[in-house]
């Protein structure tokens, strides 16, 4: 299989990068990133040299280069990662966030139908959902109830995407995730950031009281997740992909704290942001039953194996945290994202 990862050199899509090639299920993986902020390709190096491996720089939202992409590269499959996916960054600059999630997503779905694309898997998230009462678990038929323009610009992809099944036939799924963490996350996210100023003794900035609740999946059951939904997903069809361990947040930031040996004094509790989602919650059982899918990682093995990593790769962290992230974060992390 020949495969279009877009937004590969980020987070979740450099794992899938990774894991595609190491288990080698996939022959041939062309990552197309355009290498913002958040794209490194130090998170694809370990792979760099495979022979089934191929990057393209380029931004998704601009037509021409998506079509001579497309037309060069004939892949089989598409699986498209590529978002501005900060909560944060989208409420204080959401222009960015609209043109590559809307219009990004837009041009790769015409591409793919211009080309005949087989397969088009579009990753999403559960934060389409909103806030969820407890008792209750959103399935993939929970109404959208968006709060920020983050999550209210990828429902829009979402059902952009699912409308070219429903009009052009285009054999596209649809994945929603909880938050994922893991090795080579971009120190911007709540597990990351709290890491790596733990190991600094910097403090830990945690948002209001601290109790919103979210469900927390390890990345490479993530990655996993797609790969069933690519190989067993149906057409026109959503499918949520949970940890199915929720947290507060306060007690995910306790356990950073015992991972790394640092003192509860090192938390900081700074203004809750606009429109914050109290509680994340979906059900996996759709997946499962039509995929055979279940994550693997406990919460507390994969956050010993995410902690082990950033000790160990310091300056990786000390690297991006520099030019354009570093005002960001300077200007914005009295406040943090989850």
């Amino acid at each position: 299989m020949k495969l279009i990862v877009t937004g590969g050199a980020g987070f979740i899509g450099s794992s899938f990068v990774r894991q595609a090639l190491r288990e080698g299920w996939a022959e041939q993986v062309v990552n197309l990133d355009k290498l913002t902020y958040a794209g490194n390709l130090e998170n694809v190096q370990p792979v760099a040299e495979h022979r089934g491996y191929k990057f393209v720089q380029a931004d998704i939202a601009d037509t021409g280069a998506i079509e001579n992409i497309f037309a060069e590269e004939a892949p089989d499959a598409v699986v498209h990662f590529a978002a501005e996916s900060h909560v944060d960054r989208s409420i204080h600059s959401p222009a960015p966030v609209m043109q590559t999630n809307l219009l990004g997503t837009f041009t790769l779905l015409e591409a793919a139908r211009r080309h005949k694309i087989a397969r088009f898997v579009h990753v999403s998230t559960d934060e389409v959902y909103g806030s969820i009462p407890e008792p209750h678990e959103a399935d993939e038929k929970y109404p959208l109830q968006t709060s920020s323009p983050y999550s209210a610009s990828k429902a829009g992809s979402d059902l952009l995407a699912l409308s070219y099944f429903t009009t052009y036939k285009l054999n596209v799924s649809v994945t929603r995730a909880s938050n994922n963490y893991g090795p080579y996350q971009f120190p911007e996210k709540l597990i990351p950031l709290m890491i790596s100023n733990a190991l600094e003794d910097k403090p830990l900035p945690v948002y209001g009281d601290g109790q919103q609740v979210r469900d927390w999946l390890f990345v490479e059951d993530h990655c996993r997740a797609i790969r069933s939904v690519l190989e067993k997903g149906g057409a026109g069809e959503v499918y949520n992909v949970g940890g199915n361990c929720s947290l507060p947040n306060l007690e995910v930031v306790q356990r950073i704290l015992h991972a790394t040996g640092k003192p509860a004094s090192l938390i900081t509790r700074v203004a809750d942001r606009p429109g914050h989602d109290r509680r994340y919650a979906l059900t996996n059982a759709k997946l499962t039953a039509q995929t055979g899918w279940q994550p693997e990682m406990t919460f507390d093995r994969g956050l010993a194996l995410t902690v082990d990593w950033y000790r160990s790769n310091h300056d990786w962290v000390k690297r991006i945290k520099t030019g354009e992230y570093r005002q960001f974060y300077e200007l914005n992390y009295s406040q943090r994202a989850d």
